[in-house]
């Protein structure tokens, strides 16, 4: 009996921009796949190109100045860059949703969360009957206290926390089988931090979804993803099980980056910096 295909299987996936300035590589030869109801967590710096690689999942970025050079995108075997526009507007938010850093900006300002949340159910499940009952389940199950009345509010009336809590809601709303929380903590104190990811953890297993978890900071993966793919400047450079990457790094960037990670009760002392130099010379002597 032939094994399941992956949820997503990325294959040396390579995607350009044009600038003023020149062309951007800003992903090469990027291949991974994700299974259904795993958590892979891509981690590395701003401009690494995580990201972009994303968002490539729904053919999110713009062509151009985007180019996409080489490569496929499977999703449950589909080619998405084949996809007519039908089909892409299925996966987004069907299939495949996303919830971002900074929901101040992602949420509507001028609707409130019960019309935003009602939207996202019309388009991808019009079965749905009874649309404000589903949405206080949704705003029930992401933890928002008094739903009943929560959802009439407008997005500047809620807690950075409780608006990234309603954007969650907004995605779990098309029932996906992948969500992509990309720096989903970011723009939120530590411990409203440490809820979402929790909350994170809770619904992937209540729900059975995969999620991919894009984030800079190695300090929030631990609890949540099962494998782990470091990016730097646009090439994947280390992936594996999350506790052997953690325990045992094999790259020199994916050590620096969990040695800039700040640890509690150490020894005060300077804050380990990424010495780039040497992280060049190594990738030129692989």
């Amino acid at each position: 009996m032939a094994a399941e295909a992956p949820l997503v299987d990325i294959q040396n996936l390579s995607i350009d921009f044009n600038t003023d300035h020149g062309t951007v590589h800003a992903v090469q030869e990027v291949s991974y796949a994700i299974e259904k109801g795993e958590t892979v967590a891509i981690v590395g710096e701003s401009g690494s190109g995580k990201s972009v690689s994303a968002l490539a999942l729904t053919r999110l970025l713009p062509t151009p100045p985007a180019k996409f050079v080489s490569g496929s995108i499977l999703v449950e075997g589909q080619n998405v860059l084949e996809m007519k526009p039908s089909a892409l507007r299925k996966l987004r938010g069907g299939k495949i949703a996303y919830i971002f850093q900074e929901p101040s900006s992602s949420l509507n300002p001028v609707f409130t969360i019960r019309t935003q949340i009602a939207e996202a159910i019309r388009l991808h499940r019009p079965e749905v009957g009874k649309i404000d009952d589903e949405i206080v389940r949704l705003l029930n199950l992401v933890g928002i206290v008094d739903p009943e009345k929560r959802m009439h509010d407008y997005p500047h009336q809620l807690s950075g926390g409780m608006q990234q809590r309603a954007m969650i809601a907004m995605a779990l709303s098309c029932q996906p089988a992948l969500l992509v929380a990309d720096e989903p903590t970011t723009a939120l104190d530590v411990t409203i931090q440490a809820q979402i990811i929790d909350q994170l953890k809770v619904l992937k297993e209540e729900i059975g979804m995969a999620i991919l978890l894009i984030t800079h900071n190695f300090g929030i993966i631990g609890g949540i993803a099962e494998r782990v793919i470091v990016m730097f400047r646009g090439r994947i450079v280390e992936q594996g099980p999350t506790e052997q990457l953690l325990q045992n790094p094999q790259h020199p960037y994916t050590k620096a980056l969990i040695d800039c990670i700040p640890k509690l009760g150490a020894k005060r002392k300077r804050l380990t910096t990424i010495d780039y130099d040497e992280i060049e010379e190594a990738m030129r002597a692989a």
